[in-house]
């Protein structure tokens, strides 16, 4: 691998020098809430008063989470009572998964996080991952090592669980059922498209099924409300020139630059289950020559590159075309288009944090 620039001081740092190799273990051992939801609980939540599901998701998932074994610390305060390993309680009464079935923005990996957090037992018997994170870990280890692994805890999350691909579904539900076996309780969340009156119910009934005999281990609650990135917040700001975008990036410690398709080009040659530690370390990314993504294969990278930047809280300072220009009109409507509204979304909510780059300190 190339050096880094940021790392010698000669400036600032480029994605495209980083191919890192991430061994199986630290995969299992980062199952865990991303660090943008570090320190989120149930009563940091703030739901829109306005949409009594929200109200409501919060109350069922304190609940499962009690029943888990949360006990007082479920919603805020109250000691920790971690349980031992050599007294596993019996298991609960009621279902052993809840899915969180909502459109963007409106709060589901915050409650899903806050469950994890809820949930008694140490880090190591509790895993939080995105459904693609969970078939790379798979992939990484084999299914019935991943079994083994996994059968050992309290409680999987699963964030963003996707329909797209029939055989990763298959390969998840399979597993699942293990894990159910096993006596793992089991929390998932979905996407449902902005303005589609009624897909949300389609949603949680193609989850349902996809998900074969695991059906009656789930109840599903449906969060309504508007995308809290865009609630009562300005547009996103219009791209920067290059100059100013070079310019920030030699001016902001830990920054990367990159040329956009430079970039592209290189996410096709490192394997997605690395992006995260593709960002060890930067502070803020810089692209110039942002354009729309030729291809599909690239834009479902790009997904996976978005999201990884959004769980660690890097802002993305960019010139050319805005975000929202990046999918094409054929992809914003084909089987793929929650992956490209959500990697719209939170893009655009790094390019707001990245606004702050540019403006004179003190």
């Amino acid at each position: 691998m190339a050096a880094d620039p940021a790392a010698t001081g000669e400036g600032p740092a480029a994605l495209t020098a980083r191919a890192p190799h991430v061994p199986a273990d630290r995969l299992v051992a980062e199952m865990v809430p991303p660090p943008r939801f570090d320190t989120v609980r149930f009563d940091t939540y703030i739901p829109d008063p306005q949409q009594a599901s929200q109200i409501q998701a919060v109350k069922v998932l304190a609940d499962f989470g009690a029943r888990l074994g949360g006990g007082a610390d479920a919603v805020g305060g109250g000691k920790r009572r971690w349980f031992r390993r050599e007294a596993r309680p019996a298991v609960p009464s009621g279902p052993r998964g809840v899915y969180l079935d909502g459109g963007y923005g409106v709060g589901k990996t915050h409650l899903l996080a806050s469950l994890w957090h809820a949930t008694e037992g140490p880090a190591e018997r509790k895993a939080f991952g995105t459904f693609v994170e969970l078939t790379n870990l798979v992939g990484a280890l084999g299914f019935q090592q991943t079994v083994q692994t996994l059968s050992g805890h309290r409680l999987l999350c699963i964030d963003e669980f996707e329909l797209d691909d029939p055989g990763d579904t298959v390969l998840v539900s399979s597993l699942l059922s293990k894990l159910v076996e096993a006596g793992v309780a089991l929390a998932a969340t979905s996407n449902t498209l902005p303005g589609k009156l009624g897909e949300g119910r389609f949603a949680a009934a193609d989850f349902l099924r996809e998900i074969q005999g695991l059906s009656a281990h789930f109840r599903t609650l449906r969060i309504d409300g508007e995308d809290y990135r865009h609630r009562g917040l300005p547009q996103a700001p219009a791209p920067y020139s290059d100059d100013t975008v070079t310019r920030t990036a030699y001016a902001t410690p830990g920054a990367s630059l990159d040329d956009f398709p430079s970039l592209l080009d290189h996410l096709s040659k490192v394997h997605p289950s690395r992006y995260g530690a593709m960002c060890d370390g930067v502070r803020a990314v810089c692209l110039t020559g942002v354009e729309p993504v030729p291809d599909q294969s690239t834009a479902l990278r790009l997904v996976v590159l978005a999201d990884r930047l959004y769980d660690r809280e890097v802002p993305v300072l960019a010139s050319g075309v805005p975000f929202d220009a990046l999918f094409g009109e054929e992809m914003l409507s084909g089987g793929y288009r929650k992956k490209y509204f959500r990697a719209i979304s939170r893009l655009t909510a790094l390019a707001r944090d990245a606004k702050r780059l540019t403006e004179p300190s003190g």
